[in-house]
């Protein structure tokens, strides 16, 4: 009947606790295990919207939801425990009105069916599926379900972007995720970090310059709106823009044009831009820093990224493919985390976020003498941004001298020598003569102090 609601999934217990909470709701449900026998019923009749699970036996979900929109057959709600930007935009690009992350709230459920059924009489043709690239974002953790979530539902629009999250927590990553799932994809991914460069050559950076615009501009130079066009743009550290630049970015956004620096020849331009700051924009526009207009004009979709502490459950997962990347690139052999070590890394603080735990997976791929990752390669906890790491070393030498612990003075300085020589390795990506140099000692030092600490490892 036009009037079913048909929930397609290979778990019974998924398809009968949201069928009975549709038919409580006052609707018309059949119950469905894979696609073979969707295809059959569709020879039949057609529901009025269908509930599909993206992994099952035979045909995925995805695949039959491009079938189902081929034959203008919907509109189709999609749900999966295996919640990913890839994922989600397949899904929303493929024409799906809604995305479920499970385990979902059955209220949440039945108000989505509820309201993709009201607007499903002014539902647009959907695109057709497409192959999408992976995604270096990664996380099982309901915060980070909902920012993929966000970025498969906003990714294939041109609406312009605000990404909020602490340092390292990934926002760029986020940006790129956004351009490449877009209709944008096979243009300029471009991006600027506006704190990075000068506020006197910021301008320039931006809109470009003509040849004798300034001194040592001696030919024309395109800015960074010129290079991504159609593209993105990704102006990170926003929050930090000086006033009279906010000005003239406000001017390009609302009109679609711009002069570059020096120059008469008005530059029309077609760029989507995705904006990021670790600053409260609210704040700042409250203390006259940035402008209230130029704001609004960049959040019209926020998305806020939870910061590595607030999704520990993502830690894990992280690590691991951290130790694989960095392997890899560094052209070391594969290394695993023990039990008791990856539980170490997950109970560790990261006031540096996600950049902070791959810089601490690069630093043991380096060090690490066998290929499993013990407890002891993790060296010690770094010391907070609340103290001086002499406190730190302070409170352990009291407690070894209480204990009577012997040797006290040779551990701290191999302790010492261990973690200077592997923060330097991973800064320089293995490089023992950039590292050596870093911290004022020569080479054949550095090798030799390296060696000793494998040797009291092993």
């Amino acid at each position: 009947m036009a009037d079913d609601i048909w929930i397609i999934d290979d778990d019974r217990s998924v398809r009968f606790v949201l069928a009975e909470a549709l038919r409580d709701a006052g609707l018309s449900v059949r119950e469905f295990g894979d696609a073979a026998t969707v295809r059959e019923a569709l020879r039949k009749g057609r529901p009025a919207l269908l509930v599909t699970d993206v992994r099952m036996p035979g045909a995925s979900g995805l695949d039959l939801l491009g079938e189902l929109q081929a034959r203008e057959i919907g509109p189709v709600i999609v749900m999966s425990a295996y919640t990913d930007v890839a994922t989600t935009a397949a899904a929303y690009r493929a024409g799906a009105v809604d995305y479920l992350a499970k385990p979902f709230d059955l209220d949440q459920a039945v108000a989505s069916v509820q309201r993709a059924l009201a607007d499903a009489p002014q539902a647009d043709a959907p695109a057709p599926a497409v192959a999408l690239p992976s995604h270096a974002l990664l996380g099982e953790s309901a915060a980070m379900r909902e920012v993929f979530r966000l970025i498969g539902r906003v990714a294939a629009s041109d609406l312009n972007v605000l990404v909020t999250g602490e340092t390292g927590t990934g926002k760029e990553l986020v940006a790129r995720a956004l351009h490449e799932e877009s209709a944008r994809s096979s243009k300029p991914f471009v991006a600027l970090n506006t704190a990075a460069i000068p506020s006197e050559l910021l301008e320039s950076e931006l809109f470009g310059h003509e040849a004798g615009a300034f001194t040592g501009a001696a030919r024309r130079v395109a800015g960074r709106f010129e290079q991504a066009e159609g593209g993105t743009l990704f102006l990170d550290e926003i929050g930090d823009m000086p006033l009279a630049l906010q000005t003239r970015l406000l001017r390009v956004l609302a009109g679609g044009e711009f002069y570059r620096v020096g120059g008469r020849e008005l530059i029309r331009c077609n760029v989507r831009i995705v904006a990021a700051t670790h600053q409260d924009l609210d704040a700042r526009v409250v203390s006259g820093q940035f402008r209230a207009d130029l704001k609004h004009r960049l959040d019209v979709v926020r998305i806020a990224l939870p910061a590595l502490r607030e999704r520990r459950s993502d830690i894990a997962v992280l690590a691991q493919h951290f130790l694989a990347t960095a392997a890899q690139e560094l052209k070391l052999p594969p290394k695993r985390f023990s039990k008791a070590a990856l539980k170490a890394v997950a109970q560790r603080d990261y006031p540096g976020n996600v950049r902070e735990l791959e810089n601490l997976c690069r630093r043991v791929a380096v060090i690490a003498a066998g290929n499993e990752i013990l407890p002891a390669d993790l060296g010690q906890a770094p010391a907070t941004a609340h103290g001086d790491w002499t406190d730190a070393l302070r409170d352990w030498a009291s407690r070894a001298l209480a204990d009577d612990e012997a040797d006290i003075h040779s551990r701290a300085r191999e302790a010492l020598d261990r973690v200077l020589l592997e923060a330097a390795l991973a800064a320089h990506q293995g490089h023992r003569q950039h590292a050596a140099a870093a911290l004022g000692v020569g080479r054949n030092t550095l090798t030799r102090k390296l060696g000793a600490s494998r040797t009291r490892k092993g």
